[in-house]
């Protein structure tokens, strides 16, 4: 017999004899110690960041925003193709993609996701928005970037041929085939950008000229955060999206978004522990926090600030009177003035693109004779004597503009007191409210008005392509055929073609000057020790899709 069953048997044996020979039935058992009553469980603490966002965005439609503000806020509540993080590119809605061997066909194969109403979000979404971002009947004032993507047929649509014809077909639900007209190194990238994340059509017909992407009620998007309240002039309430995609990774809980664009008042509700994050502070502050505090961040930033020159005003049509104003201003005292480690401008593409032989572009373009100090005010002096204007005389008055900041404001002051002793021009200053400056300087309702402007993707055609005739952009109405030229040429070559086209239209832009560039950008930020996670394109765009708040 197995061991073991045998002395089981005899356990059980010895077992049952015990209880048979037992007289007196067994004790009670003692009672059980009592047990403290069960206490609920504490809910967890929402998670709440508090941030500025700074002026009121003039939209948050992602087809039809044009400025930083919005793009920041666009960034947290949509999410498009790709998603690109301190100059990575990352999966977002697109699980994979592939490239053919010839380039001309990129297929993107979609992750299954929702929209933050719960409806499922597919490849005829992408169609419908990319298409809607074509048709001049939107009015996009981003609709030029469309020329730049190569894709087939894209920017004739833009010039009204027929969207049919349009390179972009959804083959299935969750797949998206692209068709270009010439390979293009940059578009996986450049879909990441904010123009090219999708909209669903019973949303945006819900509401005209993108008023419903700020209306609670119909605001449907597809990213980390769901808009939950708006209030004009005051602040958003964005929340977690429980229908992301990447919810799980989702830390934040509600976003707080102020509309403070007075520098020192939100710098005074950061002291005050009363936000985490500001995107700017008082220029007065920077020397003292790059030196002292840890959370103060100074980020390389591929854009220029310039101001633009109404060049339909009779005073500013002679190039001697342009490039007089260009040469009197000091750009590297502004730069050192504001602080923050601004590069001074003397052409308009940063610091930052490679061409296709390695060389920076900016380096490489030299600074077309313009001098970045105060050495050139006497050939400036000559050329407004030339002009017919010795020592200013009898040159009018204008008015140069800005947005309401107290950084455009100093730069605005430096500027009209350069004029004035280099030059003997006078000038007046005037502020407008950033929703109401945007439509003024679009206008061309101005003479000469503060202008700054990022790339949307790794190329210099990012930023000269504003300048061409037809782009909503370009604010100095510079009309020149032969930069128009080399701008599209660009636009369809690549290597030392594509370069060598840059490089002419720049120097052509740089001879017309129908813009006084001061500075290349960094980007500053505040950030409390608070805020933990958070991270921002290589183009500035902020992003709290993996932030949180550790108290």
């Amino acid at each position: 017999m197995n061991k073991r069953l045998l002395a089981l048997m005899l356990v059980l044996t010895m077992a049952i004899s015990l209880l048979a020979g037992c007289a007196q039935p067994a004790p009670a058992p003692a009672p059980a110690p009592e047990q403290p009553a069960e206490q609920p469980a504490e809910p967890a603490k929402e998670v709440v960041f508090n941030w500025n966002i700074g002026a009121d965005p003039k939209t948050i439609d992602p087809v039809l925003n044009g400025a930083s503000d919005g793009g920041d806020v666009i960034n947290q509540t949509f999410e498009g193709l790709t998603r690109e993080k301190s100059g990575t590119v990352y999966p977002g809605i697109a699980e994979s993609w592939d490239v053919s061997e010839d380039g001309l066909t990129v297929t993107f194969h979609l992750r299954e996701s929702k929209w933050s109403d719960g409806s499922p979000l597919t490849a005829h979404d992408f169609v419908y928005s990319w298409k809607r971002g074509m048709d001049p009947a939107t009015a996009s004032e981003y609709a030029w970037i469309w020329e730049y993507t190569n894709i087939v047929g894209a920017f004739d649509a833009v010039n009204g041929a027929s969207l049919d014809e349009v390179g972009v077909t959804a083959l299935d639900d969750y797949t998206l085939e692209v068709k270009l007209l010439t390979p293009t190194d940059y578009i996986i990238s450049l879909l990441s950008f904010y123009h090219f994340m999708p909209t669903k059509q019973s949303a945006v017909e819900a509401g005209a000229d993108g008023a419903w992407a700020k209306d609670p009620a119909n605001a449907v998007s597809n990213g980390p955060f769901k808009l939950t309240s708006y209030k004009i002039g005051e602040g958003l309430t964005l929340v977690k999206n429980e229908h992301y995609w990447n919810a799980a990774e989702v830390k934040i809980d509600r976003i707080e978004g102020k509309f403070i664009d007075e520098q020192a008042t939100a710098y005074q509700a950061y002291q005050a522990g009363e936000l985490h994050l500001l995107p700017d502070v008082p220029p007065a502050e920077i020397p003292t926090l790059i030196a002292e505090s840890p959370d103060f961040y100074v980020f390389p930033l591929l854009g220029t600030y310039y101001y633009n020159i109404n060049m339909d005003l009779p005073m500013f049509q002679d190039v001697r009177v342009r490039k007089a104003l260009n040469l009197a201003i000091d750009r590297e005292l502004i730069t050192e003035t504001m602080g923050s480690g601004q590069i001074p401008a003397a052409g308009f593409v940063p610091p930052g693109f490679l061409d296709h032989e390695g060389n920076d572009f900016f380096e490489k373009s030299g600074t077309y004779g313009i001098a970045t100090d105060n050495s050139k005010v006497a050939e400036a002096q000559a050329l407004l004597a030339e002009a017919g204007f010795p020592g200013g005389a009898g040159f009018p008055e204008f008015t140069i503009m800005y947005n309401t900041s107290a950084g455009h404001q100093q730069v605005a002051e430096l500027v009209q007191e350069m004029l004035k002793t280099n030059l003997g021009i006078n000038t007046k200053l005037e502020n407008q409210e950033w929703a109401v400056f945007q439509d003024t300087r679009k206008e061309g309702d101005y003479e000469v008005a503060r202008g700054g402007w990022l790339t949307d993707f790794m190329d210099p055609m990012g930023l000269l392509a504003i300048f061409t005739s037809q782009n909503a952009y370009n604010d100095p109405n510079f009309k020149n055929a032969e930069y128009d030229e080399l701008l599209s040429k660009a636009a369809k070559t690549r290597g030392a073609e594509h370069f060598e086209a840059l490089y002419e239209a720049q120097e052509i832009l740089m001879s017309e000057l129908p813009i006084i560039p001061v500075y290349h950008y960094t980007d500053v930020i505040l950030a409390s020790p608070k805020l933990q996670g958070w991270d921002r394109s290589v183009l500035g765009t902020l992003d709290f899709s993996t932030a949180t708040i550790v108290e």
